[in-house]
């Protein structure tokens, strides 16, 4: 019995066929994985981060992504939930330049992805100094920064405040949460 195995896509034949789609995929070094829409408190979480992102880093040279803007790391394409970048790229780039800091917002589906293979990828890659990985049902994050060769975690909870020394801003973590809905119960359709 003969099994035929199909040729992994390179990243430029990825590049070149993501153009040609309607939705968006991530590309994980041999194949196009499809992204998957995420849950109304995903979107608040998110939205709010870059709104904060955008109002702090106002006058700053750094400027931040997300989420339909792409980073490509080892070989690979991601569309993380935010991220910044300080390198100016061309109006017509579809690739963020060197990303400093980069944020993920757990789902149920990529926490895996976002703990492990992510992680991996953004600390090989230089320009990648934080990594910031979001709760998404409580105030809580794993943050990963780069000390020299090595990279330092960090759990913070509601109280804490998020540095990113890389970028000259603080975000406090409850202020990313304010509009999470996160004591509210989700409401039931009348029967």
């Amino acid at each position: 019995m003969s099994i035929a195995l199909e040729k992994p896509m390179t990243l430029v034949e990825f590049l070149d066929w993501e153009e040609r789609q309607e939705l968006r995929y991530e590309f994980d070094g041999f194949q196009p994985l499809a992204m998957t829409g995420g849950t109304l408190r995903h979107e608040a979480i998110g939205g709010t981060l870059r709104s904060l992102l955008h109002q702090r880093l106002r006058g700053n040279p750094c400027r931040p992504w997300g989420p339909n803007s792409k980073i490509e790391v080892q070989g690979r394409i991601r569309y993380p939930d935010a991220s910044v970048s300080c390198t100016r790229g061309r109006p017509g780039d579809t690739i963020v330049p060197a990303p400093v800091v980069v944020f993920e917002i757990l789902s149920p589906s990529t926490s895996r992805t976002d703990r492990i293979e992510k992680l991996r990828e953004y600390q090989a890659t230089p320009s990648v100094q934080r990594y910031v990985i979001l709760e998404q049902d409580s105030i809580a994050a794993m943050v990963f920064a780069r000390h020299g060769d090595d990279w330092i975690g960090a759990a913070l909870t509601e109280a804490d405040i998020l540095q990113m020394p890389e970028i000259g801003i603080d975000l406090a973590l409850a202020e990313i949460y304010a509009d999470a809905d996160l004591g509210e119960a989700a409401e039931q359709p009348a029967a």
